[in-house]
C-alpha cells in the first residue's frame, strides 16, 4: 500500500519533493503564507507558567484534597508577588470542586487563564455514562487515565461533558487543553467543536512513568498530523491548526543521554521539584541564560510550573528561585510571559505550518565544554553534541511524515504503557549503551588510519528565515566545516582543505536495534513500525560501513555533503 508518493528519483530530486514544491506554489497563488525568507521577525523569548490541578493523589496517603488545594493557593500567590502571568489547568474532578471553582473564578483573567487539563478521572467517565475500570478515582495508567483508553466515540462523550460543565463554571469554553500525551481523535474534536487555540503534552522521554514520546519535534511547538499527534505535519491541509507546545523545559544537553542502557530515563528539567534541574539555582540561572542568548530561529521557548501533586513543600524552593529570574528577565525585556492560550494564538497568528526552530548551548554549566543545537522543522529534527574531546556527534535525526499514523487515533491501548515514536536515522540514545553512545561521527582517513576530527568553538547563526548556519573551525586538521541546516535538508561543506579524506560514519553499538534494510550509492532505506522510508544524498554518497550490515558512511563530493531529510513512507 503507497501511503504518499513513490520515491521516483528524477534529477537528484524524488517526485514527493516535486509534489511539495507545487503544492507550496499553488498555496502561495491562491493567496496562503507560508514563512518567507528573509521576512522581518521578531524572535521573542516566551515562557509559560503552566500548573495543572488534580483533586487527589491515590498514590500517597499523605497528599489529602486540602494539601493540594493549598498548593494551588501558593502557586498563585507567588505568582501575584511578581505579577506574573500563568495558566491553570483543571482534571475533571478538580473541575467540580467548589474550592478551586471560587480560587480561579476570582482571579483577575487579564493575568491568569483557566483551562482543561486532559487526564479521565472516575466522575467524568461516569457522568459521560461509561464504566469507570480504574483502581483508584484517579488512575494513571494509559488505558484508564488518558483518552487513549477509550473509543473514539467515547472520547466525544467525555469531552462533551467536561466542556458543559466547564461553561458552566467560567461562563465560556476553554481555549487550552493539554495533557501528557492527547490523542489525533481528541484534539481534532475540541478544535473543530469548541475551537480550542493551544494545547502541550510532556516533554521527550522514553518509558518515564510508562509514557514514551520519542523523536518528536524536540522544543518549542507544532502542528500536529490529523492522524498522529505527536507527528508534524507537513501541510496545511493534513494539520490540526493547533499548536502543540512541548512541556516541562528539558536540559538540552543531559536530558537525552539520562538513563542510557536502561528501559527508563531519568528526568533533568526546568520543574521545581528536581534538585538537579528546577531546584538548583545554578541550573536554572544557566538555563535560562541560554535560553535568552541562544539562536532559537524564530522563538524560544520553555513551560515553568509543576502539577499540585508534588505538593508545595516539594516545589516551594525550586518556584522561588525561578519565578523572580522570570519576573526579572522579562522587566528587562529579555522574556516575554504569556499564558499558555496567548501563546497559541500568536503561534496561529505568525505561522501558517510548523517553522524550523532551534535551542541552542553556547556555554554549559561548570567546567563543561560540551555544546549543542538542537534544530527543529516541520520535516525533521537533528541534534548535534560537541563533546568534551573537541569532537562532534550527531547524535539524533527522526524523520517526520504526516501520513504516518497513530494506532491510538482510532485504536485503545489495552496496556498501562504507551508509545509515540517518529521516523529514526540516527538515535543516540536507544542505539546505545552504558560503554559507548551512538552516533553519527565525523572522521577522516590520515596517514592511512581513520581518527576522529576535532574543532574548536563553533558559531551559531540563523541569516535567514528557515535556515540554521554552523561553521566550526577545525584544530587537528586544517579547514572550516560548515553545516546548513534547512527546513528539508542538511547541507555540509569542508572549507579550506581540499585534501582531506573525511566522512561521517555511524557508530551505534546496538546494532539489533537499527531498523536499515538497505543502504547504496546514495540512498539508506529504514523500516519502522511496518513503514518504509529512506534518506537520500543529494549531493555527495551513502555507503555501507565495511563489514558491519546496517550501518553507513556519507561521503562528500568535492567536499560537499546534501542530505535530503523530507522522507516518503510506504507501508510494507
Amino acid at each position: 500500500m503507497l501511503v504518499r508518493n513513490p520515491v521516483l528519483v528524477k534529477g537528484g530530486v524524488t517526485s514527493g519533493k516535486l509534489v511539495r514544491v507545487a503544492c507550496m506554489m499553488l498555496a502561495l497563488w491562491a493567496g496562503k503564507t507560508f514563512p518567507v525568507l528573509g521576512a522581518e521577525r521578531s524572535n521573542p523569548n516566551i515562557v509559560n507558567i503552566v500548573n495543572f490541578i488534580r483533586l487527589l493523589e491515590p498514590r500517597d496517603p499523605k497528599i489529602t484534597e486540602e494539601v493540594l488545594y493549598e498548593t494551588v493557593v501558593n502557586q498563585v500567590k507567588l505568582m501575584d508577588a511578581y505579577n506574573l502571568k500563568g495558566t491553570f489547568l483543571l482534571q475533571y474532578d478538580a473541575l467540580m470542586d467548589g474550592r478551586y471553582q471560587k480560587l480561579l473564578g476570582g482571579l483577575p483573567k487579564d493575568q491568569y487563564e483557566i483551562g482543561a487539563w486532559w487526564e479521565i478521572p472516575q466522575p467524568l467517565v461516569e457522568k459521560a455514562g461509561l464504566k469507570w475500570r480504574g483502581r483508584y478515582p484517579w488512575d494513571w495508567h494509559a488505558d484508564v487515565g488518558f483518552a487513549t483508553g477509550y473509543t473514539p466515540e467515547e472520547r466525544e462523550k467525555l469531552v462533551d461533558v467536561y466542556m458543559a460543565d466547564f461553561k458552566a463554571v467560567f461562563g465560556d469554553y476553554p481555549k487550552s487543553v493539554a495533557s501528557w500525551f492527547i490523542d489525533a481523535h481528541t484534539l481534532n474534536y475540541l478544535y473543530e467543536k469548541y475551537h480550542i487555540v493551544a494545547s502541550a503534552n510532556c516533554k521527550d522521554q522514553y518509558g518515564t512513568d510508562g509514557y514514551t514520546l520519542w523523536g518528536g519535534y524536540w522544543n518549542q511547538a507544532y502542528y500536529p498530523s490529523k492522524i498522529n499527534s505527536y507527528m508534524p505535519a507537513q501541510t496545511i491541509e493534513n494539520q490540526t491548526p493547533v499548536p502543540i507546545f512541548r512541556m516541562l523545559g528539558s536540559d538540552p544537553v543531559r536530558q537525552y543521554d539520562t538513563g542510557v542502557g536502561h528501559n527508563r530515563q531519568g528526568v533533568i528539567t526546568l520543574e521545581p521539584v528536581y534538585h538537579f534541574g528546577g531546584g538548583d539555582k545554578e541550573w536554572v540561572d544557566w538555563f535560562f541564560r541560554e535560553l535568552v542568548e541562544g539562536e532559537s530561529m524564530e522563538f524560544a521557548y520553555t513551560q515553568a510550573g509543576q502539577e499540585n501533586s508534588f505538593t508545595w513543600d516539594a516545589m516551594a524552593r525550586g518556584l522561588e528561585i525561578q519565578f523572580p529570574l522570570i519576573a526579572k528577565l522579562r522587566d528587562e525585556g529579555k522574556l516575554e510571559v504569556q499564558t499558555l492560550g496567548e501563546s497559541g494564538t500568536w503561534f496561529r497568528e505568525n505561522y501558517k505550518v510548523t517553522p524550523a526552530t532551534a535551542m541552542t548551548v553556547k556555554d554549559d554549566l561548570g567546567d563543561s565544554k560540551l555544546k549543542t543545537v538542537w534544530f527543529n522543522s516541520r520535516f525533521y529534527r537533528t541534534n548535534l553534541l560537541w563533546e568534551e574531546d573537541g569532537s562532534l556527534r550527531i547524535r539524533d535525526i527522526h524523520l517526520f511524515n504526516e501520513d504516518f499514523p497513530s494506532i491510538y487515533t482510532t485504536g485503545v491501548t489495552t496496556t498501562n504503557e504507551c508509545q509515540f515514536f517518529t521516523l529514526p536515522v540516527v538515535d543516540g540514545y536507544l542505539w546505545s549503551d552504558q560503554e559507548r553512545l551512538a552516533g553519527l561521527r565525523l572522521k577522516a582517513v590520515i596517514s592511512g588510519e581513520e581518527v576522529s576530527i576535532t574543532g574548536g568553538t563553533p558559531v551559531i547563526r540563523s541569516r535567514k528565515r528557515g535556515r540554521l548556519d554552523i561553521s566550526w573551525p577545525l584544530t587537528n586538521v586544517s579547514g572550516t566545516l560548515t553545516l546548513v541546516l534547512t527546513e528539508d535538508a542538511l547541507h555540509v561543506a569542508l572549507k579550506g582543505n581540499n585534501q582531506l579524506d573525511w566522512f561521517f560514519e555511524l557508530d551505534a553499538p546496538k546494532r539489533e536495534a537499527l531498523p536499515f534494510k538497505n543502504v547504496e550509492k546514495q540512498t539508506v532505506t529504514g523500516v519502522f513500525e511496518g513503514y518504509q522510508y529512506s534518506v537520500q544524498a543529494l549531493v555527495g554518497g551513502i555507503s555501507e560501513s565495511m563489514g558491519q550490515t546496517g550501518m553507513f558512511r556519507i561521503l562528500p563530493h568535492k567536499n560537499v555533503i546534501k542530505l535530503d531529510l523530507a522522507t516518503d513512507i510506504q507501508k510494507q
